[in-house]
């Protein structure tokens, strides 16, 4: 498909809870994060965040902040807090709107600011999760990520956002999608894999639909910041903690 992968990056990983501070907290404590970003513009989808970052890359916390949400209803659906969303930072936003047009894919969301732009994919089409592509401008920037972000390259926590571990009922046709939409390859060995610039999308079987979703983020850390541990539960989710290189 002649993808370049240096130019399609795991960004973002996005968790969300009944009650946002003690996950943020927890999520803060467990990793040896900053301070966060609280973004006002979440408001719109009746919610309040918290953007914590991690290198050049970012963990979020999301929850509802009123009745009827999309994240509430979710919270709901799953029986309780876990991972919510992916976002994908590509150069070639332009060819993934049209991969995702061309298969039917709806899309929720969408924004074009000059230094960012974004499109939240419905996850009933893509399946396991909310898909946001989107596109920074300078690339590397993330303005997401709050003020030190916004147009220019700011210093998250030490550590590395490596990966996302999706559960689904049809992880070969799932990993297939998101490889089309994304315009990379998937590596179809079990369990089945996109390998982008710098992390890993991977994609395993759900029991059933309650079961499906973002169910893992792998972070590297220092062994004086991993301390030994193996992973930190947040609800249904977890963080794998993996050794720096």
């Amino acid at each position: 498909m002649g993808e370049d992968r240096s130019h399609v990056r795991l960004r973002q990983a996005v968790l969300v809870a009944g009650e946002l501070e003690p996950m943020a907290a927890a999520l803060r404590a467990g990793l040896g994060l900053g301070e966060p970003f609280r973004d006002p513009g979440v408001a719109q989808f009746g919610l309040s965040n918290a953007v914590f970052a991690l290198g050049d890359c970012f963990l979020e916390v999301v929850s509802p902040t009123q009745p009827d949400t999309a994240a509430g209803r979710y919270l709901v659906r799953r029986g309780g807090d876990g991972g919510y969303m992916a976002i994908f930072d590509l150069e070639d936003l332009e060819g993934a709107r049209a991969r995702a047009e061309q298969l039917g894919i709806r899309v929720v969301w969408r924004i074009d600011l000059p230094d960012i732009s974004a499109n939240h994919l419905h996850p009933a089409d893509m399946g396991g999760a909310i898909v946001s592509l989107d596109r920074s401008r300078p690339y590397g920037t993330w303005r997401w990520g709050g003020p030190e972000w916004t147009g220019r390259a700011g210093r998250g926590a030490p550590g590395r956002l490596a990966g996302i571990t999706i559960a689904v009922r049809d992880p070969a046709a799932v990993s297939a999608r998101w490889a089309r939409v994304l315009g990379v390859s998937a590596c179809h060995q079990a369990p089945p894999a996109l390998h982008l610039d710098g992390a890993t999308v991977r994609f395993i079987a759900a029991e059933d639909e309650l079961g499906e979703g973002l169910v893992e983020i792998a972070v590297e850390l220092a062994p004086e910041l991993r301390r030994g541990r193996e992973s930190i539960q947040l609800g249904k989710a977890r963080v794998r903690l993996l050794n720096a290189h």
